[in-house]
């Protein structure tokens, strides 16, 4: 008998805890504001694209550390930086979890675990919490080395555990974190709080689609209405408008923001967002930095200020291409062709080559003065390339590539990248 009134009881229970389950999920809010679905609520109607974002750079700006999004080895022998004589910085695991931890004279003095990892696609930093604070780890990997090094910025003969993370890092790494406000005014020693809870990871649908709760209930709601509602179609904005959207995150780490990127939503005028920047100061474009000034090299671009093109025109956010030069090349030749009357004038001594790499020639890889490693013990530094949006001529890049096809003893079919 008391078997059987315990059967009858879990029997109850089950989908009674299921159905609470339910109700939990379904109240759970999105820690923007109610405004905004979460990006899972996209998949249902836009699966296909929702599965080709989830491997873009975008994405992939920030999440959890693991094994899984930490490419740097934590072998023996490959999982160490020496700094000098006495100090260095391993990278271990400890039970569960990786930690990164720095040793003088084969002590360890302090150890901090991987929480989060930053970018991913040249380069990976990472962070940890304490507390309700976030620091960075004093390693970063970078692929082009293929290899842990100092992380940017850091002395290269020294550790530094206590770099704090700033809510303008998260604004282009992260769709959302919210910052606990601090009673201490002193702005110099201001001590940055956040609320771990409220972390969205990487760009997600809404960061750049805008809130979608709205749009989401409509179209469960009326399924059979295909025309979108309640939702900022990114075909519908003015050519500024796009550039803007773009530019919240790419237009350089100088800009000072009045309020926070995150209020920025799709068709918003980034200038308001930002104190004005008197003609007086703004940079010679030429000079500008590559890391994270895609839209003012774009925009001091020729092809840029004779047409109507924004970054769409050559990228699509929904795809991972950045490894595709050829896919580039073909949309630089939609509008440099013959017909056009403005192809390259090196295209008779590339011959086929043309159809696959403009883009060494005329937007090369360069090394940024914001980012840079130095090298173990601080003697040199190792540049860090990205490719800059400025598109022009730049003679020293052509003369590699003329050198090296003048090597080959029969035409390539291709280039190799970053000539």
């Amino acid at each position: 008998m008391k078997n059987k009134t315990i059967c009858f009881l879990i029997f109850l229970l089950v989908p009674l805890c299921a159905l609470l389950t339910q109700c939990l999920n379904k109240d759970k809010k999105d820690p923007r504001d109610e405004v905004y679905a979460g990006s899972d609520k996209c998949i249902k109607c836009h699966k296909n694209v929702y599965d080709s974002y989830i491997h873009t750079a975008h994405f992939q700006s920030s999440r959890p550390a693991s094994v899984n999004t930490i490419h740097g080895s934590f072998s023996a022998g490959k999982n160490i930086v020496e700094l000098n004589d006495h100090l260095k910085v391993m990278t271990e695991k400890r039970n569960a979890a990786l930690y990164q931890v720095a040793y003088l004279n084969g002590k360890e003095v302090e150890a901090h675990r991987f929480d989060i990892t930053f970018g991913g696609v040249k380069a990976e930093t990472y962070l940890y919490w304490k507390g309700k604070q976030l620091f960075e780890l004093p390693l970063s990997y970078f692929d082009a080395l293929h290899k842990w090094t100092n992380s940017p910025g850091y002395a290269g003969n020294r550790v530094d555990f206590n770099r704090p993370i700033l809510r303008r890092c998260f604004e282009c790494h992260s769709s959302y974190i919210k910052e606990i406000p601090q009673q201490n005014i002193d702005l110099a020693n201001r001590i940055i709080e956040y609320d771990k809870s409220s972390l969205i990871y990487g760009i997600d649908c809404e960061r750049c689609h805008g809130p979608a709760a709205n749009h989401v209930n409509f179209q469960t709601e009326y399924p059979n209405e295909k025309k979108a509602r309640y939702i900022t179609k990114f075909s519908a904005l003015t050519r500024a408008q796009k550039l803007d959207a773009c530019a919240v995150c790419h237009s350089g780490n100088k800009d000072v923001f009045q309020v926070s990127a995150f209020v920025f939503k799709m068709g918003d005028t980034l200038a308001k967002f930002k104190e004005p920047i008197f003609l007086s100061q703004n940079p010679n474009p030429a000079t500008l930095d590559v890391h994270g000034n895609q839209s003012g090299l774009l925009a001091s671009s020729k092809c840029f200020l004779m047409s109507n093109m924004d970054c769409t025109t050559c990228h699509n956010p929904h795809i991972n291409q950045s490894a595709n030069l050829v896919i580039y090349s073909q949309r630089c030749m939609k509008c440099h062709n013959e017909a056009n009357h403005n192809f390259c004038k090196m295209a008779p001594k590339l011959g086929a080559l043309i159809k696959n790499n403009c883009i060494d020639c005329h937007m090369p890889l360069k090394p940024s003065g914001v980012i840079s490693v130095a090298s173990v013990g601080g003697k040199n530094e190792v540049p860090y390339l990205v490719r800059t949006h400025r598109i022009a001529i730049y003679p020293d890049e052509t003369k590699k590539i003329m050198a090296f096809i003048s090597k080959q003893d029969a035409t390539p079919h291709t280039l190799p990248v970053g000539l």
